[in-house]
């Protein structure tokens, strides 16, 4: 059986940059990642917009807002080191009537609280930043939002930690556990410290441990829609003011690290977990278990999921997906948009007692093991400065004396 001092479950960016922190602080430690896919970056990590977020969209009090802001500078020094491909072409947040002049303000007093730049611009510099972007009167602007290539920079941090000794196992499986034994679906592995950063199944896995007890995963499905006809039409990115009661951003347009246009992206509720494409890897028990939960939240209609869950499926009709990305330009050709992309999905924690979506990164662990139960948007951006929080508290637990969880797990560290 092969023993490791730290085995981390989930090679996506956040695995990925928890193996890098921990070898960076433990040069002698032995550290393995399992991953069930043939490679890393295969889910979120791969599928997201590559937009690094500046941190101005979260309360103060939020771990998002403490990463988000040093996240995406440690993230473009990473890139600028490496040699990996960054566009720093900023992004614009606009309104579209004298109703959510309101949204921008509340938008610039966060960014203000969480030390990040947000400058108001009006109509004219607005055009000056991007002619083709239609706001109400006045905008923020964001110079420090950028784009990478997501794969590209999970592909380099692989090589990295590789060639400083961490190991990788793929189509490797989590299967459960007996102590500080890690039972995989390619044999045993024993290690002095578990790390659950599996993503989707990441509640699964913590639910093994005793942890996560009072949430669930609900996923949701993201496209992105490619106009196909130039790069020249936008300059930057262009985000609508966002509903700040749920965690999404609405359609916008990213421009990608190679200057292509792109819309999206959609939040559609899905029915299981990798729900990308017809069938594909369709799970009975993960279809009614979701199903239930989410006809729980039509019922109740909890953060006003009904409205969601309809305006967000009229979004697979792509004359309507394009209309909605119009109210925020002059001019663009609707017939320039070729097929929708790869799509992603997010792996959104929900509070099963409150039927709330969390909004903010949630770990539970004890001496014995670790357990990042909602690492969604802006996780990519904060990934960095975040895997060193986790070294942090495991450091913490680690030091403390050893404690079997209870049945309701322990506080969620904040």
């Amino acid at each position: 059986m092969k023993r490791y001092d730290y085995l981390i479950a989930g090679g996506g960016i956040i695995g990925l940059t928890i193996a890098r922190e921990l070898k960076r602080r433990y040069p002698e430690a032995r550290i393995a990642v399992i991953e069930k896919e043939p490679d890393v970056a295969k889910h979120s990590s791969g599928r997201n917009s590559g937009v690094l977020h500046a941190g101005f969209y979260y309360t103060a009090d939020s771990l998002k807002a403490k990463f988000t802001r040093d996240g995406n500078e440690a993230m473009q020094a990473y890139c600028r080191e490496h040699g990996l491909k960054l566009n720093r072409c900023g992004k614009l947040v606009v309104a579209t009537d004298e109703s959510e002049l309101a949204g921008l303000e509340e938008l610039k007093r966060r960014a203000e609280r969480n030390g990040v730049e947000l400058i108001w611009v009006d109509e004219e510099e607005t055009v000056r930043i991007d002619p083709n972007v239609k706001t109400f009167k006045k905008a923020l602007y964001s110079p420090n939002t950028a784009s990478v290539d997501p794969v590209e920079v999970c592909m380099c941090i692989k090589k990295e930690v590789a060639s400083q000794g961490v190991d990788f196992f793929f189509d490797t499986a989590y299967a459960g556990h007996k102590g500080d034994t890690i039972l995989t679906n390619r044999g045993p592995f024993g290690c002095g410290y578990f790390i659950n950063s599996a993503g989707l199944y990441a509640d699964k896995v913590a639910h093994d441990f005793g942890f996560g007890r009072k949430y669930t995963i609900i996923p949701f499905k993201g496209i992105y829609l490619k106009y196909a006809k130039n790069k020249s039409d936008v300059r930057t990115n262009i985000y609508p003011v966002p509903n700040l009661n749920n965690p999404f951003l609405g359609v916008h347009y990213t421009k990608t690290v190679d200057g292509s246009i792109k819309i999206g992206p959609t939040a559609i509720p899905a029915f299981w977990r990798e729900n990308y494409k017809g069938l594909h890897r369709f799970k009975m028990s993960e279809f009614f278990q979701i199903l239930f939960y989410e006809a729980k939240l039509f019922w109740t209609n909890s953060f006003h999921f009904r409205r969601l869950a309809v305006e967000e499926m009229k979004k697979y009709n792509k004359a309507n997906f394009i209309g909605l990305s119009l109210k925020m330009i002059k001019q663009l050709d609707p017939k320039g948009f070729g097929d929708f992309l790869r799509p992603g999905i997010r792996a959104q924690l929900l509070d099963k007692q409150t039927l709330e979506l969390v909004q903010d990164f949630v770990l539970e662990g004890d001496s014995r093991s670790m357990h990042i139960l909602n690492a969604v948007s802006p996780a990519f951006t904060c990934s960095l400065p975040f895997a060193a929080y986790v070294a942090d508290q495991i450091e913490e637990r680690r030091a403390a004396a050893p404690a079997a969880p209870s049945s309701q797990g322990t506080p969620v560290l904040r």
